[in-house]
């Protein structure tokens, strides 16, 4: 089975992000597979596993909760995961593809509710930091890692 989360972005277009692991962890640490260093996602926000036959996802105790189609996902249960299921963590939404499913990828209807505001920053010496920490990646193949610099995350500025 092959799965990919696609990252919408606000000008219509989109990013796949092939799952490669049966169990795919999902926050701002270092260690997570897809690294999304925003305030709103925890450090291990939540995970994604797979078998043969079906996809689940658990929110990790994550302070800001995990979106599947709008709803709040119950922290440390399983819930499934459909091919075209959209996943909201933060302010990124993503869209499940299961072998190709759905082949053509949409937005949300609107109406969804507003993604979490961030909490206040950390002082300037923490926040830079923080952006010192974000220069010196080194990102392997195993991982995906979406920085402030990426522009993937260029439009979330605003958010």
């Amino acid at each position: 089975m092959n799965v990919s989360l696609v990252l919408l972005k606000k000008d219509g277009a989109y990013k796949a992000f092939p799952l490669a692991n049966d169990i795919t962890v999902i926050g701002r640490r270092h260690d997570c597979y897809l690294r999304i260093p925003l305030p709103v996602v925890s450090r291990k926000h939540c995970q994604l596993s797979r078998n043969e036959s079906s996809v689940k996802l658990r929110d990790l105790s994550s302070r800001w909760g995990t979106f599947v189609n709008d709803k709040r996902v119950e922290k440390e249960k399983d819930i499934p995961v459909k091919a075209g299921d959209y996943i909201r963590i933060g302010p990124l939404t993503f869209v499940c593809q299961i072998d190709g499913k759905p082949e053509k990828i949409t937005p949300p209807r609107k109406g969804a509710p507003p993604a979490p505001k961030a909490p206040p920053k950390p002082p300037k010496a923490t926040a830079k930091a923080a952006d010192d920490d974000l220069a010196d990646l080194d990102v392997s193949d195993s991982f995906v890692n979406l920085d402030e610099s990426d522009s993937d995350l260029e439009d979330l500025k605003d958010v």
